[in-house]
Protein backbone atom coordinates (compact mmCIF):
# COMPACT_ATOMS: atom_id res chain seq x y z
CA UNK A 1 0.00 0.00 0.00
CA UNK A 2 2.72 2.33 0.91
CA UNK A 3 4.90 1.61 -2.35
CA UNK A 4 1.34 2.19 -4.56
CA UNK A 5 0.77 5.67 -2.56
CA UNK A 6 4.48 6.42 -3.27
CA UNK A 7 4.10 5.60 -7.04
CA UNK A 8 0.96 7.77 -7.05
CA UNK A 9 2.54 10.55 -5.70
CA UNK A 10 5.24 10.43 -8.63
CA UNK A 11 3.08 10.05 -11.24
CA UNK A 12 1.27 13.40 -10.07
CA UNK A 13 4.57 15.31 -9.49
CA UNK A 14 5.34 14.32 -12.76
CA UNK A 15 1.74 14.95 -14.67
CA UNK A 16 2.29 18.66 -12.59
CA UNK A 17 5.46 19.16 -14.25
CA UNK A 18 4.27 18.64 -17.69
CA UNK A 19 0.75 20.19 -16.82
CA UNK A 20 3.31 23.66 -15.63
CA UNK A 21 5.30 23.19 -18.87
CA UNK A 22 2.27 23.50 -21.41
CA UNK A 23 0.88 26.19 -19.57
CA UNK A 24 3.58 28.38 -20.35
CA UNK A 25 4.10 27.07 -24.00
CA UNK A 26 0.06 27.82 -24.06
CA UNK A 27 1.22 31.61 -22.92
CA UNK A 28 3.07 32.07 -25.53
CA UNK A 29 0.21 31.89 -28.12
CA UNK A 30 -2.44 34.06 -25.97
CA UNK A 31 -4.57 34.75 -28.88
CA UNK A 32 -5.49 30.72 -28.99
CA UNK A 33 -6.99 31.14 -25.68
CA UNK A 34 -9.76 32.99 -27.00
CA UNK A 35 -9.77 31.62 -30.05
CA UNK A 36 -10.16 28.30 -28.71
CA UNK A 37 -12.92 29.54 -26.46
CA UNK A 38 -14.55 31.19 -29.30
CA UNK A 39 -14.90 28.49 -31.44
CA UNK A 40 -16.23 26.51 -28.76
CA UNK A 41 -19.03 28.35 -27.96
CA UNK A 42 -20.09 27.76 -31.10
CA UNK A 43 -20.40 24.44 -30.31
CA UNK A 44 -22.33 25.16 -27.13
CA UNK A 45 -24.96 27.15 -28.62
CA UNK A 46 -25.60 24.55 -31.32
CA UNK A 47 -26.00 21.57 -28.57
CA UNK A 48 -28.05 24.15 -27.05
CA UNK A 49 -30.41 25.21 -29.45
CA UNK A 50 -30.72 21.61 -31.13
CA UNK A 51 -32.84 21.09 -27.75
CA UNK A 52 -34.22 24.28 -27.09
CA UNK A 53 -35.77 23.80 -30.61
CA UNK A 54 -36.86 20.39 -29.72
CA UNK A 55 -38.66 21.09 -26.85
CA UNK A 56 -40.85 23.99 -28.73
CA UNK A 57 -42.57 20.73 -30.49
CA UNK A 58 -42.68 18.42 -26.87
CA UNK A 59 -42.57 19.04 -23.14
CA UNK A 60 -40.67 15.85 -22.85
CA UNK A 61 -37.58 13.59 -24.34
CA UNK A 62 -37.25 10.20 -23.27
CA UNK A 63 -38.38 11.38 -19.05
CA UNK A 64 -36.65 14.72 -19.32
CA UNK A 65 -37.96 18.10 -19.40
CA UNK A 66 -36.35 21.17 -20.65
CA UNK A 67 -35.02 22.14 -17.57
CA UNK A 68 -33.48 18.88 -16.87
CA UNK A 69 -32.07 18.28 -20.51
CA UNK A 70 -30.08 21.71 -19.77
CA UNK A 71 -28.67 19.92 -16.70
CA UNK A 72 -27.45 17.60 -19.14
CA UNK A 73 -25.95 19.78 -20.93
CA UNK A 74 -23.84 21.35 -18.26
CA UNK A 75 -22.42 18.09 -17.28
CA UNK A 76 -21.96 17.35 -21.62
CA UNK A 77 -19.77 20.57 -21.50
CA UNK A 78 -17.52 20.37 -18.11
CA UNK A 79 -17.00 16.45 -18.48
CA UNK A 80 -16.21 17.35 -22.38
CA UNK A 81 -13.81 20.21 -21.13
CA UNK A 82 -11.93 18.11 -19.16
CA UNK A 83 -11.10 15.77 -21.40
CA UNK A 84 -9.96 18.23 -23.74
CA UNK A 85 -7.81 19.60 -21.63
CA UNK A 86 -6.16 16.51 -20.06
CA UNK A 87 -6.05 13.98 -22.64
CA UNK A 88 -7.84 15.02 -25.96
CA UNK A 89 -4.63 16.65 -28.30
CA UNK A 90 -2.62 13.62 -26.68
CA UNK A 91 -4.10 10.74 -27.68
CA UNK A 92 -4.94 12.59 -31.23
CA UNK A 93 -1.60 12.73 -32.12
CA UNK A 94 -0.93 8.95 -30.88
CA UNK A 95 -1.01 8.06 -34.79
CA UNK A 96 1.12 11.03 -36.31
CA UNK A 97 3.74 9.83 -33.52
CA UNK A 98 3.78 5.99 -34.32
CA UNK A 99 3.92 7.36 -38.14
CA UNK A 100 6.92 9.81 -37.33
CA UNK A 101 8.38 7.34 -35.19
CA UNK A 102 8.07 9.80 -31.81
CA UNK A 103 7.17 6.88 -30.06
CA UNK A 104 10.43 5.38 -29.41
CA UNK A 105 11.37 8.81 -27.53
CA UNK A 106 8.51 7.84 -25.39
CA UNK A 107 9.35 3.68 -24.68
CA UNK A 108 12.91 4.64 -24.04
CA UNK A 109 11.91 6.43 -20.78
CA UNK A 110 12.18 5.01 -17.60
CA UNK A 111 8.62 5.63 -17.27
CA UNK A 112 5.38 3.86 -18.47
CA UNK A 113 5.00 4.50 -21.82
CA UNK A 114 1.00 4.49 -21.39
CA UNK A 115 1.51 7.24 -19.03
CA UNK A 116 3.41 9.32 -20.85
CA UNK A 117 1.84 8.78 -24.12
CA UNK A 118 -1.80 9.81 -22.82
CA UNK A 119 -0.83 12.75 -20.66
CA UNK A 120 2.09 14.41 -21.66
CA UNK A 121 0.80 17.30 -22.73
CA UNK A 122 -2.36 19.60 -21.66
CA UNK A 123 -4.45 21.78 -23.30
CA UNK A 124 -4.92 24.62 -20.92
CA UNK A 125 -6.80 26.99 -23.42
CA UNK A 126 -9.74 25.02 -22.99
CA UNK A 127 -9.60 25.94 -18.96
CA UNK A 128 -12.03 29.03 -20.35
CA UNK A 129 -13.82 26.69 -21.87
CA UNK A 130 -14.69 24.67 -18.47
CA UNK A 131 -15.22 27.91 -16.44
CA UNK A 132 -18.08 28.44 -19.15
CA UNK A 133 -19.80 24.65 -19.09
CA UNK A 134 -19.46 25.39 -15.10
CA UNK A 135 -21.00 28.39 -15.86
CA UNK A 136 -24.19 26.91 -17.86
CA UNK A 137 -24.28 24.41 -15.13
CA UNK A 138 -25.19 26.85 -12.30
CA UNK A 139 -27.66 28.38 -14.52
CA UNK A 140 -29.12 25.12 -15.01
CA UNK A 141 -29.79 24.07 -11.72
CA UNK A 142 -30.96 27.59 -10.69
CA UNK A 143 -33.75 26.49 -12.87
CA UNK A 144 -34.65 23.26 -11.13
CA UNK A 145 -37.36 23.67 -8.52
CA UNK A 146 -36.16 22.22 -4.91
CA UNK A 147 -32.92 20.80 -6.26
CA UNK A 148 -30.98 19.32 -3.61
CA UNK A 149 -27.59 20.80 -3.77
CA UNK A 150 -26.02 17.68 -1.55
CA UNK A 151 -26.21 15.71 -4.80
CA UNK A 152 -23.48 18.21 -6.38
CA UNK A 153 -21.29 15.65 -4.47
CA UNK A 154 -21.80 12.70 -6.34
CA UNK A 155 -20.15 14.82 -9.06
CA UNK A 156 -16.30 14.43 -6.92
CA UNK A 157 -16.91 10.56 -7.62
CA UNK A 158 -18.78 10.72 -11.26
CA UNK A 159 -16.96 12.84 -13.11
CA UNK A 160 -13.43 11.42 -12.91
CA UNK A 161 -15.05 8.12 -13.67
CA UNK A 162 -17.18 9.24 -16.62
CA UNK A 163 -13.26 11.09 -18.16
CA UNK A 164 -11.82 7.46 -17.57
CA UNK A 165 -14.43 6.12 -19.60
CA UNK A 166 -14.10 7.95 -22.14
CA UNK A 167 -9.70 8.27 -21.86
CA UNK A 168 -10.26 3.91 -21.80
CA UNK A 169 -12.27 4.05 -24.79
CA UNK A 170 -10.59 6.44 -27.21
CA UNK A 171 -6.68 5.03 -26.37
CA UNK A 172 -7.94 1.76 -27.45
CA UNK A 173 -9.56 3.33 -30.39
CA UNK A 174 -6.40 5.53 -30.96
CA UNK A 175 -3.90 2.48 -29.95
CA UNK A 176 -5.27 0.41 -32.97
CA UNK A 177 -2.78 3.37 -35.25
CA UNK A 178 0.34 0.74 -33.28
CA UNK A 179 -0.76 -2.15 -34.52
CA UNK A 180 -1.81 -0.97 -37.77
CA UNK A 181 0.35 2.57 -38.88
CA UNK A 182 -2.66 4.10 -40.39
CA UNK A 183 -5.96 3.59 -38.47
CA UNK A 184 -8.58 6.33 -39.57
CA UNK A 185 -11.38 4.47 -40.31
CA UNK A 186 -11.51 3.45 -36.88
CA UNK A 187 -10.90 6.73 -35.33
CA UNK A 188 -13.85 8.00 -37.73
CA UNK A 189 -15.55 4.62 -35.44
CA UNK A 190 -14.89 6.52 -32.44
CA UNK A 191 -16.18 9.70 -32.71
CA UNK A 192 -19.54 8.30 -34.07
CA UNK A 193 -20.03 6.06 -31.01
CA UNK A 194 -18.68 9.10 -28.78
CA UNK A 195 -22.03 11.44 -30.32
CA UNK A 196 -24.36 8.36 -28.97
CA UNK A 197 -23.00 8.92 -25.39
CA UNK A 198 -23.03 12.95 -25.59
CA UNK A 199 -27.13 12.43 -25.58
CA UNK A 200 -29.17 11.31 -23.12
CA UNK A 201 -29.55 7.26 -22.51
CA UNK A 202 -33.59 7.73 -22.19
CA UNK A 203 -33.88 8.87 -25.73
CA UNK A 204 -33.05 5.48 -27.43
CA UNK A 205 -35.16 2.17 -27.48
CA UNK A 206 -34.35 -0.14 -24.22
CA UNK A 207 -32.09 -2.42 -25.96
CA UNK A 208 -29.24 0.41 -27.20
CA UNK A 209 -29.85 2.01 -23.88
CA UNK A 210 -28.87 -1.07 -22.51
CA UNK A 211 -25.65 -1.52 -25.14
CA UNK A 212 -24.38 2.25 -24.81
CA UNK A 213 -24.62 1.27 -20.73
CA UNK A 214 -23.15 -1.60 -20.66
CA UNK A 215 -21.54 -3.01 -23.99
CA UNK A 216 -20.18 0.23 -25.40
CA UNK A 217 -20.56 2.34 -22.04
CA UNK A 218 -20.72 5.77 -23.70
CA UNK A 219 -23.99 6.18 -22.19
CA UNK A 220 -22.37 6.05 -18.60
CA UNK A 221 -20.12 9.44 -19.12
CA UNK A 222 -23.39 11.76 -19.10
CA UNK A 223 -25.83 10.33 -18.50
CA UNK A 224 -25.32 8.29 -15.05
CA UNK A 225 -23.85 11.86 -13.54
CA UNK A 226 -27.16 13.78 -14.49
CA UNK A 227 -29.47 11.33 -13.57
CA UNK A 228 -27.77 11.24 -9.68
CA UNK A 229 -28.56 15.21 -9.67
CA UNK A 230 -31.95 14.78 -11.05
CA UNK A 231 -33.37 11.82 -9.57
CA UNK A 232 -33.43 9.92 -5.95
CA UNK A 233 -30.18 8.00 -6.03
CA UNK A 234 -30.08 4.33 -7.74
CA UNK A 235 -27.19 2.97 -5.98
CA UNK A 236 -27.14 0.33 -9.02
CA UNK A 237 -26.59 2.94 -11.87
CA UNK A 238 -24.03 4.69 -9.14
CA UNK A 239 -21.86 1.54 -8.56
CA UNK A 240 -22.03 0.83 -12.18
CA UNK A 241 -19.47 3.17 -13.16
CA UNK A 242 -16.94 2.47 -10.16
CA UNK A 243 -17.20 -1.25 -11.41
CA UNK A 244 -16.33 -0.50 -14.72
CA UNK A 245 -13.57 2.15 -14.62
CA UNK A 246 -10.79 -0.71 -12.69
CA UNK A 247 -12.62 -2.73 -15.87
CA UNK A 248 -11.71 -0.68 -18.84
CA UNK A 249 -8.14 0.59 -16.98
CA UNK A 250 -6.85 -3.40 -16.93
CA UNK A 251 -8.18 -4.21 -20.05
CA UNK A 252 -6.64 -0.54 -22.02
CA UNK A 253 -2.93 -1.41 -20.34
CA UNK A 254 -3.72 -5.17 -21.67
CA UNK A 255 -4.61 -3.75 -24.97
CA UNK A 256 -1.39 -1.53 -25.34
CA UNK A 257 1.05 -3.85 -24.35
CA UNK A 258 -0.24 -6.27 -26.84
CA UNK A 259 -0.23 -3.57 -29.55
CA UNK A 260 3.46 -2.94 -28.86
CA UNK A 261 4.23 -6.27 -29.65
CA UNK A 262 3.60 -5.24 -33.23
CA UNK A 263 5.23 -1.89 -33.06
CA UNK A 264 8.71 -1.28 -35.51
CA UNK A 265 10.26 1.35 -34.79
CA UNK A 266 11.29 4.79 -36.56
CA UNK A 267 15.26 2.94 -36.30
CA UNK A 268 14.44 -0.39 -37.17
Amino acid sequence: MKSLIQTIKKYFKIYKAMFKASFIADLEYRANFLTRILTDIFWYIAQIVTFEVLYQHTDKIGDWNVYQMRVFLGLLFIIDAFYMIIIHENIENMSEKVRKGDLDLLLAKPINSQFMISLQKANTAIIGNLVLGSSWLIYSLAGLPDFNYLRLLWLILLIPCSLIVIYSMRFTFAATAVIFTRSENLQFLWWQVYRIGMRPDSMYVPWIKWIILTVIPVGVIVSIPARALLNPPNYLYLLWPLLLVPLLLYATHRFWNFALKFYSSASS
